[in-house]
This record gives C-alpha cells, structure tokens and sequence, in this order.
C-alpha cells in the first residue's frame, strides 16, 4: 500500500474512534451513569456492621471512655513516659528496630533485658513511674511480635509482625526529627479496635509539634494494622503537599488482649485471635 494512503487509513480509523468514544461519552451522560460515579465493591466498603461497632453517642460507650485504664492520659493527669525492652538474647535486627522507635515515640528509654523476668520488668517499670512498656519479640533472629503493657493496670496486647521495613530499605527516605508527631488512627470502629486505638494514643504525647510535620499513622484495614511514619511537605506554590516517609514500616496482626499488666499463665484474656472462629465470607472483622 502506497504510503499516502496508510496514512490516510490510520487519520481515518483515529477519527472513528474519536467519534465513538464522543458518542460513548454523550451517552452515559444522558443516562446519568458516568464512569466516574461507579462505586467498586471491595471488602471495606461491603463490611457487615455489627453489634460491636462504636457510636461515640452511646452514654455507655462515654462512660467506659471516661473510667477505661487511658482515662488519666485522656484527662491529662499523666504523660506518656515509655520502656522499651526486647525479647532475652535479643540479635543485631531486632535492636536495630528499636533503636528506630526510639526515634519515632517520644519519651521512650531502651534497656536491655538481660536475663529479667516480664513481671519483674513490669514491677519495676511501675515503681519508676513509667505509663507504658513496649516489648519486642524474636524468632530466628528476627523481630516477630510486640507486646504493648499499659501500666500500671493494662491491660496488655500482643501483635505478631506480618512484615517490616527499615528506613534504610526505604527509597528516597527522609531524616528524623525530635519532633512531637502528629497521630492518626484509622478504622478502629468496634469496642475492641477503640481500645486498640486508645493503647497506641496513650504512648505519643497530646501536643503535636506542628512545625516539625512529623505523621505517625496506625491504618487498620481487614484487621491488619499498617503502621506508617511520614513527614508532610508543601510545595513552593503553597497550593500542594507531599508525604515523604521516615520510617520504618511494618504490619501488625492482634493476637491476644489480655485484662491487667503481662501474665501468660494466669491473666484473664479480653480477646484471642482464632483461625477457626474468622468468618470464611471476610466481610465481618474485629476491629
């Protein structure tokens, strides 16, 4: 085929589908179902509501909140002061995490566990004022869990660890301040996830300090809880900004949320994560 005429061929073909998308559009927007109106289904927004869901309306729901173990770090009477410590023989990835959250939540001081019992870790914790003990587990020489101890009556809650990223494994990451970060907390909507979001508030201190744009965010979505710690920056138009992450990330899985400070043996257990017990249609969750 002569040049001229492949050419003309392919203006042609351009042309209908011009029209044809014209006419596509024209059409939808006479029958008042544009494209952009269609809602996707997805596990989320498909969710069964149920009776464990939190109206901050409910007098009960007030009332708990106002007498609940983070009553005194809501009402302002104490400030997040925090233990960190680590599984015993703890290896060279797990301390490297925690010296990562020292630099994330403020007021924490890192101790090394030695050959201390959790109670006696606890006991102590309480007798030098600390409001929080965080503890991170190990399996083979990796990070594998977390213990969150609410202090000085819990309760207390472990996560597993489904995945973590350092900041040096993160592209483009940015550096640290000393900043008091801002705290978001997503999806936490039944009585057992605002007793979740009520534990991760009380270790970060009420007075964000704006000026440093430190985010850290706790994201719960179909029970897995994604942590995430960025910095926000605006552009020099003023009109937009961008998140530039810090670091580390990590997945977290509930596993248990035991009444009163750590005991394995004797504790009473508020809720245990069960394979068995999750709906197969997982369209109902627990937090």
């Amino acid at each position: 085929m002569p040049p001229g005429n492949l050419i003309k061929k392919l203006q042609n073909q351009k042309e209908v589908k011009a029209k044809n998308k014209a006419k596509r559009i024209k059409k939808e927007e006479n029958d008042g179902k544009k494209k952009s109106d269609v809602i996707t289904r997805t596990i989320e927004n498909t969710r069964e509501l149920c009776e464990t869901m939190v109206n901050m309306e409910d007098t009960e729901v007030l009332h708990d909140q106002d007498n609940d173990e983070f009553a005194s770090y809501f009402q302002r009477q104490t400030t997040p002061k925090i233990l960190m410590t680590s599984s015993m023989h703890a290896k060279t990835e797990t301390f490297n995490l925690m010296r990562e959250l020292e630099k994330v939540i403020p007021n924490v001081e890192v101790h090394s566990r030695k050959l201390v019992p959790i109670k006696r870790i606890v006991e102590q914790a309480i007798e030098n004022e600390f409001t929080d003990i965080i503890i991170i587990q190990e399996d083979r020489k990796k990070p594998s869990g977390i213990v969150f101890c609410h202090l000085p009556e819990g309760p207390t809650a472990y996560f597993k660890i489904n995945s973590i990223q350092g900041s040096k494994e993160i592209k483009h990451v940015g550096q640290k301040t000393d900043h008091y970060p801002e705290l978001i907390l997503n999806n936490f909507d039944t009585r057992l996830g605002f007793t979740i979001g009520r534990m991760f508030a009380s270790i970060f201190p009420q007075d964000p300090e704006y000026k440093g744009r430190r985010v850290v965010t706790f994201h719960n979505q179909r029970d897995y809880i994604f942590f995430r710690h960025h910095r926000y920056e605006f552009k020099r138009d003023g009109t937009r900004a961008a998140l530039q992450e810090l670091g580390p990330r990590m997945t977290l899985r509930l596993k248990w949320l035991q009444k009163g400070t750590f005991d394995t043996i004797e504790g009473e257990y508020e809720w245990v994560y069960k394979r068995r017990q999750q709906q197969p249609n997982r369209r109902t969750f627990v937090l």
